[in-house]
């Protein structure tokens, strides 16, 4: 369990739902993925099951349930911003050929709300809804406020060795920074200078993403 938040059994129950959302899960699955005993991972999976967070697939795994397609369905509905960012993020990707996310600030952490693929072999992938540390990478630091003189913020191997990103602000109407836009790949192929090669498509993209708010 990547993510502690000091209420363990929350803990535990967000865990259970990220195994299954990576595909469903039998019991013994659960156990695996998340590391818990036996007993708590059935106890917390069938408690989530009563709550219609999970459900029983053809095969009794446990997959995720309809309550959560509801409560997504509203969530969209008050925060749009992922679903805005949607074609701007992913004509980012097809014109870098990298990786691309949309992060927001959470606190002091980074959580993603839309993550494209690089369509190489050999690429970084940014799962949707993870949370990273807001004081390492590119993105973390672009919502903690800083730019850079051209508005954009590179990273090399900060966070993850390997790894270099290239992230620029989204703002709302008053200014304010409500989202960071990245660019993130193998530094073999996205290179050490992430931002000379692609600061400018990110910072395009960002400005766009924020006028798309203010209509």
């Amino acid at each position: 369990m990547d993510i502690v938040t000091g209420v363990g059994v929350l803990d535990k129950a967000a865990a259970v739902l990220r195994a299954v959302a990576d595909a469903p899960q039998s019991l013994h699955g659960l156990q695996a993925a998340t590391g818990l005993p036996r007993a708590t991972a059935h106890r917390l999976a069938v408690a989530l099951e009563t709550h219609g967070l999970l459900r029983r697939d053809d095969a009794g795994r446990f997959d995720l349930g309809p309550e959560l397609a509801s409560l997504g369905r509203i969530a969209s509905e008050r925060f749009p911003l992922a679903e805005l960012s949607l074609p701007v993020v992913e004509a980012l990707r097809d014109a870098t050929g990298e990786s691309a996310q949309l992060f927001v600030r959470e606190g002091v952490h980074r959580r993603c709300v839309l993550s494209l693929s690089s369509p190489h072999a050999l690429r970084w992938i940014v799962p949707e809804g993870v949370l990273f540390p807001l004081d390492l990478g590119s993105a973390g630091r672009v919502l903690q406020g800083e730019t850079g003189p051209a508005g954009w913020v590179e990273s090399i191997a900060e966070r993850e060795a390997g790894v270099a990103s290239v992230s620029a602000p989204v703002r709302n109407n008053d200014g304010a920074i409500v989202a960071a836009v990245c660019v993130s790949g193998p530094i073999d192929r996205i290179s050490d200078a992430p931002g000379t090669r692609y600061g400018d498509r990110v910072v395009a993209a960002a400005a766009e993403i924020s006028a798309r708010l203010g209509t």
